[in-house]
Parts: structure tokens; sequence; C-alpha cells
């Protein structure tokens, strides 16, 4: 396979971990025979710094002539004075809006090998925990029509949804979860919320055409507690785009660290955009000890998502595994007995392991 895929380092650790990602990329290559190039692009401070905007006409025109997009993390407290329009994080908002992808997906499991980094107690961990979360990702109130007075002691954000944005996230929701275990649990506050009345009405007629996968609704706050005390009870978990921010970032802190945890932004065709969650740490920039296990495992959804690569995939997570069972860890996940190792030695064993 031949496949052109667009790398967007962004801002302080960022480049660190998405070099290690493609040199595992390229590890893959190698071993399977595909061909894979890479097209290094700039987005968010990086961009500012040299375009003058996060996000230019040539980088987003390029991420859309793309098979994948890899991502790092944006912003930072150089970029602290810029204004709110031209922020690094304008430019993500603006990629994803661009790039039409809707639906972000955030695994959560718990590797074993990390399993005293989980904060939840033992009994409650003891049952498998492996839940997809589904954010919906260009709509809600981060998108909606914002105002502030005149005075500027009053504020307004519009949260809004149409059916249709419903209806095509909950539709990978459904497929994904006959796919898994059959079960999907979509979140809304439908006792508050307009909008998450529509959401709930537009799920539930959906779920007629999926008689396989069992369907529940939850409020957002029980989800959120739900999450902390009974977590193995999902499956699959689709929100909106407020919502899904909270719940996923709840749940990286139930996995462990946020370094470990992957994610994956797609649309209707195969073209998507792959980042870790994390942010770009500047505290820990240019020390050579970052964790680029969750760029490698995005790079994993990469590989399954918009390659079809599922072997490839499946090679990329189980080199993680082994070098988490072989004891490395670097810094954030270190524990006692264990081998710290910077990023590039990180990037460099999961590599050799493929």
């Amino acid at each position: 396979m031949k496949a052109n895929i667009v790398t967007l380092p962004g801002d302080y650790i960022g480049p660190e971990i998405v070099t290690q990602a493609v040199r595992v990329l390229e590890a893959v290559a190698a071993k399977y025979g595909h061909t894979f190039s890479f097209d290094e692009r700039k987005l968010g401070g990086a961009s500012i710094d040299a375009f003058g905007v996060p996000l230019t006409d040539e980088t987003l025109a390029a991420c859309n002539g793309s098979d994948a997009v890899l991502m790092g993390s944006v912003g930072g407290p150089k970029w602290d004075g810029v204004e709110a329009a031209r922020r690094p994080e304008k430019g993500l908002l603006a990629l994803r809006k661009g790039m039409n992808v809707f639906a972000n997906l955030r695994p959560c499991r718990i590797h074993p090998q990390l399993s005293g980094a989980c904060p939840l107690r033992s009994d409650i961990i003891a049952e498998p925990i492996d839940i997809l979360i589904l954010r919906e990702l260009t709509g809600d109130i981060y998108f909606g029509r914002r105002s502030r007075s005149e005075d500027r002691l009053s504020a307004t954000d519009e949260m809004a949804y149409s059916a249709t944005e419903v209806e095509r996230l909950a539709r990978i929701g459904f497929e994904m979860a006959a796919k898994r275990r059959g079960r999907l649990c979509s979140v809304d506050k439908a006792n508050v919320l307009e909008c998450s009345r529509l959401w709930r009405e537009t799920v539930t007629r959906l779920s007629a055409e999926y008689p396989q996968v069992e369907v529940t609704h939850m409020y957002v706050d029980n989800a959120a507690m739900q999450l902390i005390l009974r977590p193995s009870q999902f499956d699959v978990l689709i929100t909106g785009n407020l919502f899904g921010d909270i719940l996923s970032d709840e749940s990286a802190a139930i996995a462990g660290s946020l370094g470990m945890m992957p994610s994956a932004s797609l649309g209707a065709g195969t073209r998507g955009l792959y980042e870790p969650i994390h942010g770009s740490a500047p505290d820990i920039a240019g020390r050579d000890i970052a964790n680029p296990l969750g760029t490698i495992l995005s790079a994993a959804l990469l590989l399954r998502h918009s390659l079809g690569l599922e072997a490839e995939a499946q090679a990329v997570e189980a080199a993680v595994a082994r070098v988490l069972d072989e004891g490395f860890r670097t810094a954030d996940i270190r524990s006692e007995g264990t081998k710290v190792v910077g990023c590039t030695e990180m990037g460099a064993l999961v590599a050799e392991r493929i």
C-alpha cells in the first residue's frame, strides 16, 4: 500500500512525540511492504510564528488531499497574548471543521501493566474496562453563536444541534457497538436541555435500524459518576461536544495517564485526524522526557481506520504492550522497579518490537 500522511507536529512537545510515531510507522512500512510518505506542515503556534495565522489554507488543503493526518499538540504560554481569534487552539478547531471530521473516538482501556496507576479501587477495575467514547466534534456550544454585552458583564454561548448532526455520529456509534459487545449508551441532559431532547429522540429513532445493539440513555451527571463507580458497564458511549470533552478526559484519568491515550477524529470517508489527547506540556518540552505512547497508539488507530490495515494496527498495539511488559516506562508512568527511558528511546523500543 502507498499512503500519504500529513504530519502536524505543532508546539512544545508536539515535534518530539510525532517524530517517534513516524518512526514506528516507518517500521510498520518496512516490515509489511508499504510505502508511507510524510508531508510535514505547521499548525497552531508554529503556524502563527511562521505565517501569522494558526492554520493556513495551504495546510488545510494538504490535509484534505492526504490519506490521513497525524498531529502532535498545539498551544502554550508563548501565545497567551495573541488575540482570541488567532490563538493556536483556533487552528485545531478550524482544522476539524475544514476536514469535516465530526466523530472523535477516544478508547479507554487500562493496560494491565499500568493498573497501579489507575486511581480507582482494585475491586472496581477487576472487571475489564474497554470503553469507546464517541464525542461529536463540530457542533454544540463550541461552534454556536456567542456574544458579550457592551459593559462586558454578561455573556452568551449558544448550544445548537440538528438531527442530521446527531444522526451521523450515532450511526458510527451503532456500527462500532455492533462490532464490539453490542451495547451503546447515549449521554445527554434531556431533563433540562432542548438540544438533548432532540439528541435523545434522534438516537431512539435510529435504534430501530440496529436491533442487535442494546441502547440505553443516561444523563451526563450520572454518566460522570458511573465512570467512577462501575466503568465496566460501558461499551460504546456517544455524546455531544461539550459533554464528550469532559467525559473523555475523565476516562483518561481512569486509565492512569494522559500520555497513554490516543484519539481519532473521523468523518464520512476514511480520511481521519489522529492525535494524543494530552496538551503541549511546555514545562517538559525539549528535555526528551515526554511520553510518545499516546501518539504511537494514535498512529495505530490511523492504520486501522484510515488505511484499513488491521494487522499492522494490532502489531503496533502489541509492540507497545510488549515494551510495557518488559518494564520500560517514561517518567509520567514510572513505578518502583521499572526502567525509565526518554521519549526517543521509548519510540525506538516500540519500533524495534515491530
